[in-house]
């Protein structure tokens, strides 16, 4: 998988652009930061990758996984993780029901729980399979939260300044530990973030203005 942007700007419906003519290809297990100021479109971007752009903007350009354009589907249909600042966790369902809400619906009845569970096990919180969002530690629930989101076997993932909330000590931790799971997951991740200390080893980065470092 591929994920590649071509010629894509963003602008206000009547105002000028975020951005122009940005271009680049996010390949396969890699990780491109995206860095910017406030304002300059970093999660507007995302929007647009995920399908979810505010009615107040519109754009030109495609977005393209492993060469299929998918700007133009339904952002159900797109294949695109996303991992937020927030969980985002459903509050009234348990954790493994989190996870077994994110499967493919090839998974059906008591397997869809033994697929949690499995997931569960691999990363160390199975004993809080039972419990509910507001139980758990701001650092397990962003681990459940990726997990639940890469459960969804998407083609690419998109990460939101997900380490912004977490105190220095923990976001340490859960940055190493997304990377590493991003990596054995093998799909290609574009990340946004104000801190260059969350640029992984080995990895791209693209500063503001990215037109002008298209890659």
């Amino acid at each position: 998988m591929t994920l590649s942007l071509a010629n894509l700007t963003i602008r206000k419906k009547e105002g000028e652009a975020l951005f122009s003519d940005c271009s680049f290809n996010v390949k396969q297990g890699e990780i491109l930061t995206l860095m910017g100021p406030s304002g300059c479109g970093k999660s507007t971007l995302l929007d647009v990758i995920a399908g979810h752009l505010s009615s107040e903007f519109v754009y030109q350009g495609q977005v393209l996984l492993n060469g299929k354009r998918i700007d133009t589907l339904e952002p159900h249909k797109r294949q695109v993780g996303i991992l937020f600042q927030d969980d985002l966790l459903f509050p009234h369902l348990s954790v493994w029901e989190n996870l077994a809400f994110a499967l493919p619906d090839r998974f059906k009845g008591a397997e869809r729980q033994a697929q949690a569970m499995y997931a569960l096990t691999s990363v160390q919180l199975d004993d809080v399979a039972s419990h509910y969002p507001e139980q758990l530690s701001g650092g397990q629930r962003a681990r459940i939260s990726l997990t639940r989101m890469l459960l969804a076997e998407p083609g690419a993932a998109l990460l939101d300044e997900p380490f912004s909330k977490l105190d220095k000590e923990l976001r340490v931790q859960f940055r190493d530990w997304v990377v590493d799971q991003l990596r054995t997951a093998n799909i290609p991740t574009l990340m946004v973030t104000h801190d260059e200390d969350d640029i992984p080893d080995g990895n791209q980065v693209l500063k503001w203005p990215w037109e002008s470092a298209a890659c």
